[in-house]
């Protein structure tokens, strides 16, 4: 209990730093009148989007917290309401941050012309969004083992209604984390919808069809991109690094709690309460440990007078982050460990689980730098992608899908040769910790990654309010470095979601197995195939539904675009076009289609697990993964590419070839295939196995006692 009093302590002094940040960014000017109208525009779209959005999220959200209750944990509702709550919290305040963040980044540039300067205000910006994820997710879970005293082995629980006895103490953590799981996947599919459309039919008209600049606010479909990066890229990619947090440190718990009851049932007399209490503290102490390293590395980075090289201050930033983790946790696991019985599969003693965690950390640093390999225009993929755009389209998208399937390889070795090591040396709980590890400075993380969107806006405000050039070389100098952060913030995420649904499927395992016997899935069995088989085959139609949502909504918004633009004066400049119109499209299309997408990954377990049982459900997690993890990654890095590649074109970079060229609009043609890869598709996928994975392991027990098939 006092570990937890401290890190909730902390958790409470971070989110004093984020209101202080975010007061402090809001007492800033904004700048000229235009870049001020532009702000209020940028800002009432995103406020109304997500107003929108939340009245759909309440409602099932409400539905499934009272099917809980009612036959699932009686007090289980009230845990998943509140993994919800956090989870909106994050997303509410990350993007209001955002949209104050971005007009406020474009005038410290005109004040200033220095990129030092600038670049820490978008960093102010990000750190909200980065550290209310690791705190509210953290501070959400604290209170649910506070109010509940903790985790235990004996705790036994049912619904109001159904009499499937359960581990009470385990519901309230999988259903805490499943709360979180279901706004993050809204926000994804609904996001990227938004974002994407508005993206990809602003890029048509603009450097297709018209020959305009980038981001220029004649074209009323820029508007609407501008507020799509909020409510995804900021938004949505908060719930997402949230979601994945939470579920790994719920991987955790459920383990430690089947691996003790394994351990009593055998007689393992070396095994004692001890074991358990240290097992159950050591996710959440790792989770504190990280969080109070993110709060003291975004502290130290934004007080210093920093430097014009904003990759240097992102990097040191969370370098010093994933180092204050590394030192802290091995402080936290040496005072847990060393002085109690351990299991056997502890092969190096005390230190096992550190080594596991250290194992998740260097796995999510090297992700990322294979990551910014293939898509930063800094090295040869993606210089040679935008080199081949003067051969014409066709060219650009075959080299782009080769390299996407290229850049697969080298993270998921490390992915399977990182849970291979973790579970070697600390077997199933190690693997939990592993995905932990990768996740405990995720503060810092989407802090860096946030930085992206708000360094785009105010290139957006740049250009759509007419600054001087010089403003506009420092922003495009920050959109360069926050289209690379965003990039491995995508590899990032896809590789904590494969940690992450890897640990809940273990997890899953051992939830339904007897707790005399060895969790073990027989991969052999047809049962188990044939949900594998079906598994794989929905992370395509799924796939497929997001994509024919997005090029559906782009196709009516540039059709709209195109008639706002035919009116007189619109092209002139005279006249100004109908942005709400547009911003309200934009909103009411992603509305309308991210029920479908959404509803998916809950009710497919739900439908396979009532019907064949626990293992038909766990071969269906098994499929889904293997097939998702690389088809996310192909998505994520083939589409990042493809961004870079056209803004290599656009920088210069191909000797005779700028703006307008026919090497440029092969090489937009190509960003718009990306579009709808990296930010509607891949970042989706990564969310619907681990909601998959946690709505079946929430289920576990229900499914192994109520199916139709026996």
């Amino acid at each position: 209990m006092v570990w937890w009093l401290i890190f909730l302590l902390v958790a409470i002094l971070t989110l004093c730093y984020i209101f202080y940040n975010y007061n402090s960014i809001r007492k800033l000017p904004e700048g000229t009148k235009d870049m001020a109208n532009m702000a209020a525009i940028i800002r009432s779209g995103a406020n109304t989007f997500i107003r929108t959005e939340f009245r759909s999220i309440g409602i099932v959200t409400l539905i499934m917290a009272i099917v809980f209750t009612l036959f699932i944990e009686k007090t289980s509702g009230l845990t998943f309401l509140l993994g919800a709550l956090m989870s909106s919290a994050v997303c509410i305040i990350g993007m209001k941050s955002a949209t104050y963040a971005n007009v406020r980044t474009a005038n410290k540039a005109r004040e200033t012309l220095s990129i030092g300067a600038t670049v820490k205000i978008a960093l102010m910006g990000g750190s909200i969004s980065g550290l209310s994820v690791q705190a509210f997710g953290t501070m959400g879970l604290l209170l649910v083992l506070m109010i509940f005293n903790g985790v235990s082995h004996t705790s036994v629980g049912q619904g109001l209604l159904l009499s499937v006895p359960c581990n009470a103490s385990v519901m309230r953590v999988t259903t805490y984390s499943l709360g979180c799981s279901l706004v993050a996947m809204f926000n994804r599919v609904a996001g990227g919808n938004y974002t994407k459309a508005a993206d990809i039919s602003s890029d048509i008209l603009g450097k297709i069809r018209h020959d305009l600049p980038e981001d220029d606010a004649r074209v009323p479909n820029t508007i609407a991109d501008f507020i799509g990066d909020n409510v995804n890229d900021i938004a949505g990619n908060c719930s997402d690094l949230l979601e994945s947090y939470v579920a790994s440190i719920a991987a955790g718990l459920m383990i430690s709690v089947t691996s003790y009851e394994t351990a009593v049932i055998l007689k393992e007399t070396n095994i004692t309460e001890a074991t358990f209490n240290a097992t159950t503290m050591f996710p959440v102490t790792l989770a504190g440990v990280g969080l109070f390293s993110c709060l003291l590395s975004i502290m130290f980075t934004s007080l210093r007078n920093m430097k014009d090289d904003p990759e240097h201050e992102l990097d040191l930033s969370n370098w010093i982050a994933a180092g204050l983790t590394v030192a802290l946790s091995f402080g936290t696991c040496m005072f847990l460990f060393k002085d109690v019985p351990l299991y056997d599969e502890f092969r190096l003693g005390w230190i096992s689980p550190w080594i596991s965690a250290l194992l998740g950390i260097a796995s999510g640093v090297a992700i990322g730098s294979i990551t910014e390999y293939y898509t930063s225009t800094d090295y040869k993929p993606a210089r040679q992608l935008a080199e081949i755009a003067t051969e014409g389209e066709a060219f650009v998208i075959t080299k782009g899908d080769a390299l996407g399937s290229r850049s697969c390889l080298l993270p998921i070795l490390i992915i399977g040769i990182s849970l291979f090591l973790s579970g070697v040396l600390c077997g199933t709980y190690g693997i939990a910790i592993s995905a932990l590890g990768m996740l405990s400075f995720v503060g810092a993380t989407v802090s860096i990654d946030a930085f992206g969107p708000i360094a785009d806006n105010a290139g957006g405000f740049a250009e759509s309010c007419h600054l001087d050039p010089e403003v506009r070389a420092i922003t495009d100098k920050l959109d360069a470095v926050g289209n690379t952060t965003a990039a491995i913030g995508k590899g990032f995420a896809i590789g904590s979601a494969a940690f992450a649904a890897v640990s809940l499927i273990v997890a899953y395992v051992a939830n339904y197995t007897a707790a005399d016997q060895v969790p073990v899935l027989n991969i052999a069995s047809y049962i188990v195939i044939s949900g594998g088989i079906i598994g794989g085959a929905l992370i395509e139609y799924f796939s497929a539904i997001l994509t024919d949502n997005t090029i559906e909504s782009a196709r009516l918004m540039a059709d709209e675009g195109d008639r706002q633009l035919s009116v007189k004066g619109v092209l002139e400049g005279t006249v100004r076009p109908e942005y709400n119109k547009m911003i309200e499209m934009a909103a009411n299309q992603a509305l309308k289609k991210m029920m479908m997408p959404a509803i998916l990954a809950i009710i497919i377990p739900i439908i396979g697990g009532f019907i064949a049982g626990a293992e038909f459900v766990g071969g269906l997690l098994i499929g889904a993964t293997i097939t998702a993890i690389p088809k996310a990654l192909f998505m994520g890095n083939s589409g990042g590419a493809f961004d870079n590649a056209k803004k290599f074109i656009e920088s210069g970079g191909i000797k005779g070839c700028g703006k307008g060229s026919p090497a440029h609009k092969a090489a937009v043609t190509g960003d718009t295939v990306g579009d709808t890869r990296k930010d509607v598709v891949g970042v989706a996928l990564d969310i619907f196995i681990k909601m998959m994975s946690t709505v079946a392991n929430t289920l576990a027990v229900v499914f192994n006692t109520v199916h139709l098939i026996h």
